[in-house]
């Protein structure tokens, strides 16, 4: 395995609230190589939204690290950081309310190059922008279109643009298909593939849709209430799902075929507090396989098969 491109170790980010800390994101550990995907996947309210923009240091964690390059990005200062922006960026998941609504397309696509001054005359900025609309697919006709004249899978691509601007090396890309069509969906899937196989980008990819992240993912990670609970390459993950919760996901998938219909094992009950939450397994209330050992602390990541990690009592 090499070097990873991208790593936390023991991150954590807590929201103080009246009842007490909210444990949004809990000691996660992952890493990301140059040119691969890993795809955080999850109920909605785990974390892994949070995760994302602890890594951009959109906001300051709670404690633990981010390494960059083998650099620590959280002892960087606002000019260090400016500069590693350029090779970190973010596809946020509603492509309309990202982008600003008075301004242009190739004002959008331009915004990052011009703020960065990484090009200094007005006809490079413009030469960059037209590069980059018809590296994404967008016409050339819609250079002075506003956002609410275009359809949702226009306003993503726009959002990838603006992402590509800088020629990061690193993008999370916070659910970017989930309020678009299933058909613009694989459109915008595919750019993204081909755009990681020419220019070497490495993904996060945060969904909540199993099979998109089966589709895109090199490895994943699955959280729930802020914590990692498994840890696989995309394959191994699939084909033996090994934490209750993650089979859960599994077994909620539709297949469409009526003919090979199968009984859903629903995962029941309700998501506890991450308010203060008690030691042990946080799936334990919910999990059909849970004993004595579940509440008992220091369940972390083990180590199951070959860079397939799990956290539960049962591989203990």
């Amino acid at each position: 395995m090499n070097a990873p491109l991208l790593e936390t170790r023991h991150l954590k980010k807590y929201f103080e609230t009246p009842r007490g800390l909210l444990h949004a994101v809990d000691d996660v550990n992952i890493g990301i190589e140059a040119g691969k995907t890993l795809g955080v996947v999850g109920e909605s309210g785990c974390g892994k939204s949070t995760l994302g923009r602890l890594i951009l240091r959109l906001l300051d964690p709670t404690g633990g690290e981010v390494l960059f390059d083998g650099r620590n990005i959280l002892a960087c200062g606002p000019s260090e950081m400016k500069e590693l922006r350029k090779q970190m960026q973010i596809i946020f998941q509603d492509p309309f309310s990202s982008l600003n609504p008075r301004m242009t397309v190739s004002e959008i696509i331009a915004e990052p190059i011009k703020v960065t001054k990484a090009l200094p005359t007005q006809n490079q900025i413009l030469e960059r922008v037209f590069e980059l609309m018809e590296i994404v697919g967008l016409a050339e006709r819609f250079v002075n279109t506003y956002p609410h004249e275009l359809d949702g899978g226009r306003r993503q691509r726009i959002g990838v643009a603006r992402a590509l601007a800088l020629n990061p090396r690193f993008i999370v890309c916070d659910e970017p298909v989930s309020a678009l069509d299933v058909s613009i969906q694989a459109q915008i899937l595919n750019l993204m593939m081909n755009l990681q196989e020419e220019m070497g980008l490495a993904y996060m990819f945060i969904t909540h849709d199993l099979s998109v992240v089966k589709h895109i993912s090199n490895d994943i990670a699955v959280m729930y209430l802020g914590q990692c609970v498994e840890l696989s390459s995309t394959d191994d993950l699939f084909e033996h799902p090994a934490h209750p919760y993650t089979q859960g996901l599994l077994d909620a998938i539709p297949v469409p075929n009526l003919s090979a219909r199968k009984r859903l094992n629903i995962i029941k009950g309700e998501v506890t507090s991450p308010i203060d939450p008690q030691p042990g397994c946080r799936f334990a209330p919910r999990c059909p396989k849970a004993g004595d050992g579940c509440a008992e602390p220091g369940i972390g990541l083990k180590e199951i098969r070959p860079a397939h990690f799990v956290a539960c009592r049962l591989y203990l």
